[in-house]
């Protein structure tokens, strides 16, 4: 057969282009990186616990006596989280969740558990409060919310949920192991649970911040301990049975960038099996914040980022997630609803602010005569953020009555105010320190140490407040001012000391949203706005 050649060579060469213009429209994806930076969240997240379904991973922090609680955090990255939902609305144990006959300042909801399992999500958590006991949630959508209770069980303090390869149910707590029923109501076996370790000679203290996770058929939990003498240190204990024996190694010892110890927190895989470990770490004024860092393994052991110290930047292999909204939001007060990023100081009472009484402004009502912020129902709270964030909020103060008393705080144990004051018909802005003295076992305020340090009167109605504070390394400082025009600011105070106090509030500083009456009720503040800003200096 005779070949046409001119034709052969122009077929072969077009295929060629063919096969080359295929390449060009259908290359190969090369794996997206996701910068990080730590802390990834520079603000108040501690007690982490993680879980993920496919490319979601979901996030669980402590909030203690704030409300709504149990905050959930959603990424796809692992380094830009949005807010997805809270698991409870209030609290109410007793009437100090509501600030009657006690608080529950550095208790309610501690160090939860979340774990995706058969298409639902669960979350454990037990408030360090009467009546001591355990709650169990579930929901099928974390960024829905929908939380619903399943049941009250026995308190599991710091613990740790695992549903094993055979789906039985395992709570760690501490250094022991219970087994649930699968409906979480009834503990199987021991009542008093299974001890599988004890804490060596050279620790002191509690062993806290469970964190189990089950890989390639051996178990590993995530804990921290204090060395006699030393500081917090992350380490893992790993076994071939769920109940030991555990075998112990020390996986982190950093006081990254000078700061406290790093440490508490999960280890969590992606898709393609790689893994990774958040933690927390103390930085005093704005709290706790959570630290990203890839793991490895060797000899069926983590060793979490650079060799057990903690990278300040680095890239992992996930694409890079836009969250929809952030921890800290600005907020015009124009929506149906409260924006999810605030949290009432207690339960709020729910009759006494509005986001409809006036369009476009939050409306607070006092509803309870109290002689002090700390006793006051109805602050609104945010995260402040480092390293350095600036909070402004205006105020319409016509409505105010005699002895009232709104504004806007650094809000902690120990907290720096500026208040508009109503005294026999004049308004003043007042900047005042306040420190709260609580009792020990019912968390009652037994006291609060009032020192005002400046006084001017105001002539307007409208007045806005700024605070900015400053969390680099050796600061935790709060600058004050105010204005009647927004143009012009008038500074209160400067080098106002925030702090971090374990005994009180267990939390960092917070911008906080106040009114509250010291004389009559009838009286309310309308807020027009919030807007906070961030500085990475």
């Amino acid at each position: 057969m005779k070949i046409n050649q001119p034709f052969y060579i122009v077929s072969f060469l077009g295929c060629i282009g063919l096969n080359l213009l295929s390449a060009q429209v259908n290359p190969v994806k090369k794996q997206e990186t996701t910068a990080f930076r730590n802390p990834i969240i520079w603000a108040d997240a501690p007690d982490l616990s993680i879980t993920r379904n496919g490319d979601d991973f979901y996030l669980i922090s402590t909030t203690m006596h704030l409300m709504p609680g149990a905050p959930v955090m959603h990424s796809k990255d692992l380094v830009h989280w949005e807010m997805s939902s809270y698991v409870f609305d209030t609290l109410n144990d007793n009437s100090k969740y509501d600030l009657i006959d006690g608080s529950v300042y550095g208790r309610g909801q501690w160090a939860s558990s979340i774990r995706y399992h058969k298409g639902k999500y669960y979350v454990l958590f037990s408030p360090n409060d009467e009546p001591f006991k355990s709650y169990f949630y579930v929901t099928d959508n974390p960024e829905k919310g929908n939380w619903k209770l399943i049941t009250r069980t026995r308190h599991f303090h710091d613990a740790s949920l695992l549903f094993d390869d055979d789906d039985r149910v395992y709570v760690f707590t501490s250094n022991k192991v219970f087994e649930l029923s699968p409906d979480f109501k009834t503990i199987i076996g021991n009542q008093d649970g299974t001890e599988v370790f004890q804490k060596d000679e050279s620790e002191t203290g509690l062993l806290e911040g469970n964190q189990i996770i089950k890989k390639d058929g051996k178990y590993y939990m995530m804990m921290i301990s204090w060395p006699r003498g030393g500081k917090r240190r992350q380490e893992v204990y790993r076994a071939d049975r769920v109940t030991g024996p555990y075998e112990k190694k020390v996986i982190l010892e950093d006081n990254f960038l000078g700061f406290s110890y790093a440490g508490q927190g999960a280890l969590i895989d992606d898709k393609n099996g790689n893994w990774y470990s958040l933690i927390f770490q103390d930085r005093n004024g704005v709290g706790r914040v959570p630290i990203l860092l890839p793991v490895k393994w060797e000899n069926d052991l983590p060793i979490l980022g650079d060799n057990g110290k903690v990278p300040l930047t680095g890239e992992i292999p996930l694409s890079p997630f836009k969250p929809k909204n952030h921890l800290v939001e600005s907020d015009e007060f124009s929506d149906k609803k409260m924006k999810i990023q605030w949290q009432w100081n207690h339960n709020p009472v729910n009759s006494a602010w509005s986001l409809s009484d006036r369009k476009g402004f939050l409306r607070l009502k006092t509803n309870r005569v109290v002689d002090n912020l700390y006793l006051a129902p109805n602050t609104l709270t945010q995260r402040m953020e480092g390293p350095k964030s600036s909070g402004i909020v205006a105020l319409d103060v016509k409505g105010m009555k005699d002895g009232d008393v709104a504004g806007f705080s650094a809000f902690n144990g120990d907290s720096g105010i500026l208040s508009v004051v109503m005294e026999n018909g004049k308004k003043f802005i007042v900047f005042s320190t306040n420190e709260v003295s609580l009792d020990n076992k019912t968390k009652a305020v037994t006291g609060v140490k009032k020192d005002e340090k400046k006084r001017i009167p105001l002539n307007s109605d409208k007045v806005y407040f700024k605070i900015d504070a400053d969390f680099n390394l050796g600061k935790d400082l709060a600058d004050f001012y105010y204005s009647t025009d927004q143009k012009n600011w008038t500074e209160m105070a400067k080098d106002y000391k925030m702090i971090f106090d374990y005994r009180r509030f267990f939390m960092g500083s917070k911008f906080a949203i106040f009114n509250y009456a010291t004389k009559n009720l009838g009286g309310f503040v309308d807020v027009d706005f919030f807007r906070v800003n961030k500085s990475s200096e």
